[in-house]
This record gives C-alpha cells, sequence and structure tokens, in this order.
C-alpha cells in the first residue's frame, strides 16, 4: 500500500510528472500508457553491443524508420556508465536518447548490470578485478566462474547505486519528454550450469531455507532485482521488467538458466519483487504460442522483447497472437539493426499495418473485443493447420490458415495470421494476411452473410474504403480472404437470413 501511495503520489506531484509512462488497467486489460495514452510498442531489438558507438549505430536508424518501428531496445552497460567507482559517465546514454529523438523513436533501455544472459561480462573492471569484495560463485569443482554472486550486498548494492544514478539522470533530461518509456533490470538472468549457485554464503543460505532449489535460486534473484529496481523507480518511477530466457523440452534446471524469469516460477518473481511490473519471454524456439500462454495473468501483461531473431518469416503470425489474441503491450524482434531485406520487407509490412490500426486495436483490447489467430507449432516444428474459432456479436467466426486460392506448394501456413476487431454490431475488422474467414451465427440459427465486404486503410485513425469486395475476391459471399502475399485489412458487415 505504501508503495501504491508513493507512486501515486509521484505520477501526481506536478504536471510533467502527471504524464511519467506507466502500465495501468483499462478495461480488460493492462496497457502502457505514454504521455496520458495507451501505447502498443512496434518494436526492435539492438545486438548486444550496437548500441555502444554512436558511429556504428548512426547509418541504421534510417532503415529502422523504414520499417515502421516506433520502438527501440537498446542495451545501456554498467561498465560504460560507471567506469570509475563513483564517477559517471552518462554519454552513451544521452546520444541515443538525442539519436531516437532525432528519428522520432521511443526507446525501452535494457539494463546490462550485474548479469547479462547468465554472466557478468558487462560489470566494470573495478567490479570484475576485486573478487573479494565482489564475490564470483563457484562451479561444481569450487572454480570461480565469470558470474558475480546473488547472494552478495556489496555486489548488489553497487548495482543499485549505478543504477538509481542512471534513472535520476534519465529522469533530468528526459522526465519532460519520455523518450524513455520502459526498462528493463539486468538480462535473461538465471544460474548456469548447475540449478543454484555454489559458495559458502549461497551453500548457506540453501541450508537455511532449504525445499526447491530453483524456487531458492529464483527467489535470491527475485530478491536482488528487487533491491536495484527499487533504486531506480525511487529516481524515476518508470515501468521495469525482467526478462527470461526459456529452457528446452526436456532440460533441467541449470541446463537452461535455472531461476530466470520463467512462467514456472512466476510466483517466486513476482512474490519478491513488487518493483517490476511484469515478467517478459524471450523466445527462439518454434513453439512461441505455447510459450506466451504461460506468461499472460490478470496481473502479468504480455510483452516480447526478443521474439526471435530479426527476419523470423513466423514473425507476423507471432505478433497477431501476442498483441490480437493475448492483447499484449507489444512485440519486438532481436538484432533488428542486421534484419536482411526480405525479413525488413515483412516486417515493415506488418508494422504499417499495426501501426494504422493502432488506436482502434487499443481500443479493442481494453474492451475484449479483439482475437488474433495463428497456427500451433510444437517445438519440433510441427504446424497444426486445423482451423481456429472465436464468437463475437452473435456470430461464430472460422478462421483457416491454407489459403484456397494458392497452391499448397507455393505457401507457408504455419506464416499466416491474423486479427478480428468487433467494433460493434454487426461490424467487424479483420486484418492479417493468408487467413480464410467464414461466419455463422452462433446460436446456429439460420445463416449469415457478407452484407458488405470493404478494403481499405485507416489514416489518422479514420477508415478509407476501397473496393467494395462482394463478388470474386469473396467468392460470391462465402468468405472473407486475406491474401497471403500481402498485409491488408478488410471491414466487414454481417447479416442474418433464415
Amino acid at each position: 500500500m505504501i508503495r501504491w501511495l508513493l507512486s501515486l503520489a509521484l505520477l501526481t506531484a506536478a504536471p510533467a510528472f502527471a504524464q511519467i509512462p506507466h502500465v495501468e488497467k483499462r478495461g480488460e486489460v493492462r496497457q502502457l500508457i505514454v504521455d496520458g495514452k495507451p501505447f502498443l510498442i512496434l518494436g526492435g531489438e539492438l545486438g548486444n553491443s550496437s548500441a555502444s558507438s554512436r558511429a556504428y549505430l548512426a547509418p541504421r536508424w534510417k532503415r529502422l524508420k523504414e520499417m515502421r518501428l516506433n520502438t527501440v531496445l537498446a542495451p545501456i552497460s554498467w561498465e560504460l556508465i560507471e567506469p570509475v567507482e563513483g564517477k559517471f559517465d552518462f554519454s552513451s546514454l544521452e546520444w541515443l536518447i538525442e539519436d531516437a529523438r532525432a528519428n522520432d523513436m521511443r526507446l525501452v533501455l535494457l539494463w546490462f548490470g550485474t548479469w547479462k544472459n547468465s554472466m557478468s561480462s558487462y560489470v566494470p573492471d573495478w567490479v570484475k578485478r576485486d573478487a573479494k569484495r565482489f564475490p564470483r560463485t563457484v562451479d561444481a569443482d569450487g572454480k570461480s566462474q565469470e558470474i558475480l554472486s546473488a547472494f552478495s550486498p556489496a555486489v548488489r548494492d553497487a548495482d543499485a547505486r549505478a543504477f538509481g544514478a542512471l534513472m535520476a539522470h534519465l529522469r533530468k533530461i528526459d522526465g519532460d519528454r519520455h523518450t524513455v518509456i520502459m526498462v528493463q533490470v539486468e538480462n535473461e538472468i538465471g544460474f548456469l550450469p548447475t540449478v543454484r549457485e555454489r559458495g559458502a554464503v549461497a551453500d548457506a543460505a540453501y541450508a537455511k531455507a532449504g525445499g526447491n532449489e530453483e524456487v531458492f535460486t529464483a527467489t535470491a534473484y527475485a530478491r536482488f532485482v528487487e533491491v536495484v529496481a527499487g533504486a531506480g523507480k525511487k529516481a524515476y518511477p518508470l515501468p521495469m521488467f525482467v526478462n527470461g530466457a526459456q529452457g528446452r523440452p526436456g532440460k533441467l534446471p541449470g541446463e537452461y538458466p535455472s531461476g530466470g524469469p520463467l512462467a514456472h516460477l512466476m510466483q517466486a518473481w513476482r512474490g519478491n519483487a513488487p518493483s517490476i511490473d511484469f515478467i517478459a519471454p524471450d523466445i527462439y524456439f518454434p513453439n512461441f504460442s505455447g510459450i506466451i500462454a504461460g506468461y499472460v495473468t490478470p496481473e502479468n501483461p504480455l510483452f516480447v522483447p526478443e521474439a526471435n531473431n530479426a527476419g523470423d518469416p513466423r514473425a507476423a503470425a507471432n505478433a497477431m497472437l501476442v498483441i490480437g489474441k493475448h492483447r499484449g503491450m507489444g512485440f519486438s524482434p532481436f538484432s533488428i539493426e542486421n534484419i536482411g531485406d526480405a525479413g525488413a520487407e515483412r516486417l515493415g509490412g506488418l508494422y504499417a499495418l499495426l501501426e494504422s490500426m493502432t488506436p482502434v486495436i487499443l481500443d479493442a483490447q481494453s474492451k475484449g473485443r479483439i482475437a488474433g489467430f495463428a497456427p500451433p507449432v510444437t517445438f519440433d516444428g510441427v504446424v497444426d493447420e486445423a482451423p481456429q474459432r472465436i464468437e463475437y456479436g452473435g456470430y461464430r467466426f472460422t478462421v483457416s490458415f491454407v489459403d484456397p486460392w494458392t497452391p499448397k506448394d507455393k505457401q507457408q501456413p504455419s506464416e499466416h495470421g491474423g486479427m478480428i476487431v468487433w467494433l460493434g454490431g454487426e461490424e467487424f475488422l479483420i486484418a492479417g494476411r493468408g487467413v480464410t474467414v467464414t461466419v455463422e451465427p452462433a446460436d446456429g440459427k439460420g445463416k449469415a452473410g457478407l452484407d458488405a465486404v470493404d478494403e481499405g486503410r485507416f489514416e489518422g485513425g479514420k477508415w478509407i474504403a476501397g473496393r467494395r469486395l462482394n463478388g470474386d475476391e469473396t467468392h460470391q459471399g462465402r468468405h472473407v480472404r486475406l491474401d497471403p502475399g500481402r498485409f491488408q485489412v478488410q471491414r466487414v458487415k454481417l447479416y442474418r437470413y433464415p
């Protein structure tokens, strides 16, 4: 309650800070609010080292804009921020914000502090070189690892001081502009290659706590992160999250990053790190739909900061699941600056569609009037092409992923996906690519017909109608079809007849 009252006071203390980006429950969903309005992240995450050089990144902004990104996820590393203990250099933050503003982009900062992908490779050299003050973990043979201990108050407090200083400076230079809209605390935390940290302090803590070793590890990490995030939020209370590297099926903790922010450890993380607004999955495996489902709870909104590598041909289908089915806050492929031409064209087409529909999508999310569809894929790559169904406004929609007018060997149904938005009454939007939709009355009485199907686009939130598709394009009123080769949106008005 005290933390909630403090956050409320900060949000209402002054006009500039009344609009601090935050996560807020709107209707049936939690949404990211930026400058007082819901915001949908159409993002891309930079490679780990790209934001360390302004010159390296400079020529790449143009392509990010061409792909219609509105947000870039960019690492900020402890070693660059505090090269000498107590002396801070914020130049890497300052130029990043300047260049993002120049290119009309928002930023999500990724704090590479004590841990990045389980290891401690981004800490300053004054931390690396002082193993007595900043103890490392040891492996099963008692040998030191390049992993700092989660049980070290010195490590934790040094990280928290640096992160707090970063957030204080961010508030000073960006508190009235909100170029930075969220912050990720650490990166892909999790212990390797054993289920839990070893060493005298860690062993003593486990001997006292007992229980499940991975839950013990998650609890230790979450409590560490709570101190770091709390220091940052005290300085500038932006939304904060942690991201989890996923494990392969059948692997044991330690064979994947044990104790990280994973769906099965959500209780440990949310209970011990209340300053964290949500936990997020990083996904590089084919079973995307199964992974994200575990992260969706009423208190944990969905955001995917690393939705596979940029160029993934299934990005559009996966984005439809995140934004449509699970009403997520956004979507972001990794290593976005290295995307190839074909991938850039696909992602640009997807983001152009989503950008134009953003006000409609966000409103529909809050009202529970949006659904997303894509074929599920197993970890082994087996695609379930079976049609999917949803009921809205008294109608039952059946969505098929195999295009009836394209030879089967010329299409990839796993890459097809779409969303349906109920506008109210008998009017709907159907958007995406490669899906075919048929409609029937939900109560089974009579039949449903297509009164009117218009292709079109949104400009400035206003619908601009194009061709009326009541002929061959709808198979004489039998279905709504979105071509597999392009992204589009069609506005559909239904009617019923005996």
